[in-house]
């Protein structure tokens, strides 16, 4: 209740009084007014104390995250968007046993934030003299106009990172980084293929692959639910080594070019190994070639066993005779013509080095000879159509399923048309050309009894299967000419004592860009398995314009070159591949009755 300004009993009294009834509201309301000015006092503290509280709470809180921004890596800012996040973890890739062919480290990046630089010029010039590659004006360019963040390099070594921390530049700034990592170096380089930086922030970047099966299973070694499971290779780790090394050798002996080998599994497809020279490292992958005249296998990224499409030459002659075995037009003693040369229209089929192995030859004998009238004969008993069908069964006319990103554009060239005459050149591996994986895969076929098997890069299981091209009993004939060809034919120098090596060479003019063949430059490819009797595994050794020069002339054929390099691969991989030697049986002693007098 509010105390009336003039209350009617005070005024009256006052009158009573002689006093003045006026001052008593002059009074009352003096005192409603102080009355009024302590309650607005006391609300006007209360809201002022919390306005203070609210104040100091909002100053602590910035200081708190500024001195947390002070202690922290400087970042870049990183949209809130659902996707933006950089998922970096790649699963490892890992032989058949389980040892490491590529996994990932851990390194730093190093950018600039220009506005908080120094001396940017002088920091330009140290930063270029600590990586060559960089040029120094460029770099002063970047952090001097206006930029705000300056990519300087992508990965460092953790002694550049120190040199660079030596600098002392405040603009100067590390992230985390987590990059691909091949211990092995430049061993099974093309099979592996190589890595490069998807998307990309300080924090961490996208590694993607760009060549070999890192590209080719890009997706499942970025899978995060598969991040923590290895790639399992069929590859065998020593057996790639010494596959290498011997190739390495023989190329250089040979004074080649270059070469391929190729280590298959006939029952499972798998390809034990898989190398091509010359090569290179993965971690430091080179810059493909640029100009228009180069040829693609002068650059080292260059995969010869896959992208290599050459004419094989006179590997292809075992098909001819399998094939019109398995049609019952011949069996390996019979007698064909190979008289030579051979006309056939305007065209003239010769031997090599003008020879003449006829008038007659048996089936055997044209594969032990590698005689190319008598493979002629026997491919127009065949015909053209069953030709083809025969050799598109093997997989010679399509790009092989294997997993490597470069396999889909390695497609064989085959002739538009088949006349008699491709029939002819075709049987003895001219006029159509496949990649040396491509022959490995039809005499896989060959050596494990006529089952068609794709080869594969990845560890399997057990045995594989496929469609049947030939019989058993026909394969078994095929692989005991292929012995002949060692043990009396052109590829003696590819005898390996114990493990019964059996095989066929091949001797292909190299082909001009411009048209035609050189006449001093070849292919030269032995296709082998081992060992004969129960084959394992194939053999496909191929060499880019070899000539030995350790004779009184130069010799050229794949039986001086390619031949005596699988031979030593074989020597030295069979005891890796748990094949042991066999060993010959000694003579029985011989008792010699005397008599005594």
């Amino acid at each position: 209740m509010r105390t009336p300004l003039r209350p009617l009993a005070r005024i009256l009294y006052a009158r009573q009084m002689g006093e003045n009834p006026d001052r008593i509201e002059r009074d009352n309301l003096a005192a409603r007014n102080e009355a009024l000015r302590e309650k607005t006092q006391g609300r006007a503290a209360a809201r002022l104390g919390l306005m203070a509280v609210a104040f100091g709470c909002a100053y602590l809180t910035i200081g708190l995250r500024m001195g947390h921004l002070a202690a922290s890596v400087p970042v870049e800012p990183v949209a809130s968007a659902p996707g933006a996040e950089i998922v970096a973890q790649r699963a490892d890739i890992v032989d058949r046993n389980g040892r490491i062919l590529a996994t990932n480290m851990t390194t730093s990046a190093l950018y600039a934030h220009p506005r908080d630089m120094v001396d940017p010029k002088e920091t330009a010039r140290q930063l270029a003299a600590i990586f060559p590659e960089l040029d120094a004006a460029t770099l002063e360019r970047h952090f001097t106009d206006g930029r705000r963040f300056v990519w300087v390099r992508k990965v460092l070594s953790p002694e550049q990172m120190q040199k660079v921390h030596e600098i002392g530049d405040p603009g100067l700034l590390f992230g985390p980084r987590e990059m691909r990592l091949y211990p092995n170096g430049t061993l099974a380089a093309h099979v592996l293929g190589g890595y490069s930086f998807g998307a990309e922030g300080v924090h961490s970047a996208e590694v993607i692959g760009t060549a070999g099966i890192e590209k080719a299973l890009d997706s499942r070694l970025r899978d995060p639910a598969q991040a923590g499971t290895p790639l399992a290779l069929s590859l065998d780790l020593s057996v790639q080594a010494t596959v290498e090394e011997v190739l390495a050798g023989g190329i250089s002996v040979m004074n080649a070019r270059g070469g391929t080998a190729i280590v298959m599994d006939v029952h499972t497809g798998e390809l034990v190994a898989l190398a091509s020279a010359p090569t290179f490292d993965p971690n430091d992958r080179p810059v493909p070639p640029t100009a228009k005249d180069a040829e693609p296998s002068d650059s080292p990224l260059f995969n010869r066993a896959v992208q290599g499409v050459y004419e094989l030459g006179s590997t292809f002659k075992i098909f001819a005779a399998a094939q019109a075995m398995e049609l019952g037009l011949v069996t390996a003693d019979t007698m064909v013509d190979a008289n030579a040369p051979m006309k056939w229209g305007k065209y003239k089929i010769k031997e090599f080095e003008g020879h003449n192995y006829g008038p007659l030859l048996s089936v055997r004998d044209v594969i032990q000879k590698s005689s190319n009238v008598g493979t002629a004969h026997i491919a127009l008993m065949i015909g053209g159509l069953r030709q083809q069908a025969f050799l598109k069964s093997l997989g010679f006319f399509d790009p092989l399923p294997v997993e490597l990103v470069e396999a889909p554009g390695a497609r064989p060239l085959i002739p538009k048309k088949w006349p008699d005459i491709v029939t002819i050149t075709a049987s003895y591996g001219h006029g159509m050309s496949a990649s040396p994986l491509h022959l490995a895969t039809a005499y896989a076929a060959i050596a494990n009894g006529g089952i068609y098997l794709k080869p594969t890069l990845l560890k399997q299981s057990g045995p594989a299967s496929g469609p049947r091209v030939i019989s058993e009993a026909t394969a078994a004939e095929a692989r005991a000419m292929l012995r002949s060809v060692v043990t009396d034919g052109t590829a003696s120098l590819g005898e390996v004592k114990g493990y019964e090596v059996a095989g066929k060479t091949g001797t292909a003019d190299k082909p001009k860009r411009s048209g035609g063949y050189y006449k001093d430059k070849v292919i030269n490819t032995f296709a082998a398995m081992f060992p004969a009797s129960d084959p394992r595994y194939v053999l496909i050794v191929t060499l880019d314009e070899p000539v030995d020069t350790a004779g009184p002339k130069p010799r050229r054929t794949a039986g001086w070159t390619a031949v005596p390099v699988a031979a030593e691969m074989i020597r030295r991989v069979a005891p890796l591949l748990g094949l042991r030697p066999a060993v010959e049986a000694p003579a029985e002693l011989a008792l010699t009755a005397a008599s005594v007098n």
